[in-house]
C-alpha cells in the first residue's frame, strides 16, 4: 500500500506521544499504527517515559521490539510551543512534527491538539487511528474497539465516543 507524494513534497512519518502508545498497548491494538505508513516515531523524551514503567511493560517492549517504531532525537523546542506550557512529551512531538512538514502528530492531550490545530500541524488522536482503521475496512465496527480501549483505562466521555462512532456510520 504505497502513495506517491506530489512533485516537490515529501511524506514524513507520524510522530506519536505516550498516551495513545500506551493505550493502544494495552489494548493489543498497536497494529493500527500501521494504517499510518511504515515507520513511527517516538521522541526520546516520550521514549524515556515509557521506558521508565519497566521492562515488564508492554508499551516498554513494544518501543525495544517493534521494528517499525522508531526512537528519534528530540529536536530544539520553539518558543510559540514552549509557550504552551504542555508535558515534554507532548512538546517534543509537536516540535518534531513543526520541524519535519508533513510529519502528522498523534497525540490525545486536548492543549497539545490545540497547540498543533493552531501551528497548521496534522493531529490524531487515538479514536482517529481506530475511526480509520473502520474507514480502510481493517476492522468492522469501530464501537467494540473503542470500548475496548476503555476498559484498558483510556477515559472517554459518552459524548466523545457518539460524536466518534457518528463518523463512521455507527
Amino acid at each position: 500500500m504505497g502513495c506517491t507524494a506530489p512533485p516537490g513534497t515529501s511524506f514524513e512519518p507520524p510522530v506519536i506521544d505516550a498516551s495513545p502508545l500506551i493505550f493502544l498497548a494495552r489494548g493489543e491494538l498497536l497494529e493500527l499504527l500501521k494504517l499510518l505508513g511504515g515507520v513511527i516515531l517516538v521522541p526520546e523524551p516520550v521514549a524515556s517515559e515509557i521506558l521508565r514503567r519497566g521492562p515488564n511493560d508492554r508499551t516498554a517492549r513494544a518501543l525495544q521490539t517493534a521494528p517499525w517504531i522508531r526512537i528519534v532525537e528530540a529536536v530544539p523546542v520553539p518558543a510559540v510551543i514552549q509557550n504552551w506550557d504542555l508535558g515534554p512529551g507532548e512538546t517534543s512531538v509537536l516540535a518534531w512534527a513543526n520541524a519535519h512538514s508533513g510529519s502528522e502528530a498523534i497525540l490525545d492531550d486536548l492543549a497539545a491538539r490545540r497547540c498543533a490545530t493552531v501551528l497548521n500541524i496534522p493531529v490524531r488522536g487515538t479514536i482517529g487511528l481506530v475511526l480509520a482503521a473502520k474507514k480502510n475496512g481493517r476492522i468492522d465496527q469501530a464501537s467494540p474497539v473503542i470500548e475496548h480501549l476503555r476498559r484498558a483505562g483510556m477515559y472517554l466521555s459518552d459524548r466523545v465516543i457518539n460524536e466518534a462512532l457518528s463518523l463512521v456510520g455507527e
